[in-house]
């Protein structure tokens, strides 16, 4: 009789807990703020195999005060928020390795109705619909999410999970991002992680910001599924209701959509950057970074078939 009414009470709390945490869920998710980001149009690419994500790092510093600016050196606000970040992240149909996949903001590309351009003007120019209709055109892959983030809740995200751990491979002493590095395994605190996302005071400039950006995105979803995070209730909270508030979605995105994103990205991922072509000056734009289209169409030819890239694909062009 007493193990039956112990079974009993436990059974009770569990019920109860369940409700507690669906009830929180659904109250953070009503906070998220939501855009019609995949809003269809005239010649949109068919839906393809597996399910992708654009997540996009803009420079906003919507919300932030003089002093979170300044402690974040964020250097103030320049005018229409851009992109600083852009990575498609492919979850392949039946299983397998998620690809996460840098497409560099300056690359070269046709903004529907503003011609040729770089990507991040896109996002200037028509927010994140015209950004997802960019991307579907020069990929020819099917956008099925959208997340973005900018510069103060990127920060408080990191400090919800209580830091990032990183190996920083070089030295960097970057004043404009407001960071100072050694090289070595450390962690990171939400002022530390933004500046090493987004600093170029490094050998390889912008490729190397583009790897940063991916291994600390890895590290970061490891950090945030792992049972330090998610059987830590103070902490979970911490992270649920950062990222409702921080995050703008598509309208028909959910937290849980988020909550599988890391879930698949928690294991091992398999990065690259669109392939590279080389660069060059166009009057009116500046620096542009050109794709090697006849390795780049292979290589998006694969995501959209829900195929693993072609080894050769992923590495450097000989």
């Amino acid at each position: 009789m007493g193990a039956r009414r112990i079974l009993q009470r436990l059974a009770v709390v569990l019920v109860v807990l369940v409700l507690v945490l669906g009830g929180s869920l659904v109250y953070l998710d009503g906070k998220l703020a939501r855009v019609d980001a995949l809003a269809d149009y005239d010649g949109r690419v068919a839906d393809t195999r597996g399910t992708n994500w654009l997540l996009v790092g803009s420079d906003s510093r919507v919300g932030l005060t003089p002093e979170q600016e300044q402690e974040l050196a964020t250097g103030g606000e320049v005018g229409a928020d851009r992109t600083d970040t852009v990575l498609l992240v492919h979850i392949p149909p039946g299983g397998g390795a998620t690809t996460m996949i840098s497409l560099p903001r300056d690359s070269y590309v046709s903004v529907p109705g503003f011609g040729q351009d770089k990507l991040n003007a896109s996002f200037a120019l028509g927010g994140p619909q015209l950004l997802v209709q960019t991307v579907e055109g020069a990929t020819g892959v099917h956008i099925d999410h959208y997340a973005e983030i900018g510069f103060g809740g990127f920060a408080s995200i990191v400090d919800a999970v209580g830091g990032v751990d990183l190996c920083v491979p070089y030295p960097i002493d970057d004043p404009l991002a407001g960071l100072t590095l050694e090289p070595g395994c450390q962690e990171l605190d939400g002022a530390q992680a933004l500046g090493f996302v987004r600093t170029r005071a490094t050998p390889l400039a912008d490729l190397d910001r583009m790897n940063n950006q991916r291994l600390f995105l890895s590290a970061l979803l490891s950090k945030a599924t792992s049972p330090g995070t998610f059987l830590n209730p103070f902490r979970l909270w911490s992270l649920m209701s950062g990222a409702a508030a921080s995050l703008r979605v598509d309208d028909g995105d959910h937290l849980w959509n988020l909550a599988r994103l890391a879930w698949a990205m928690r294991g091992e991922t398999v990065t690259a950057t669109v392939p590279v072509g080389g660069f060059d000056d166009v009057y009116g734009i500046g620096n542009v970074l050109l794709w090697d289209r006849a390795r780049a169409v292979p290589f998006f030819e694969a995501i959209s078939q829900g195929d693993p890239i072609p080894p050769e694909l992923l590495a450097p062009a000989p």
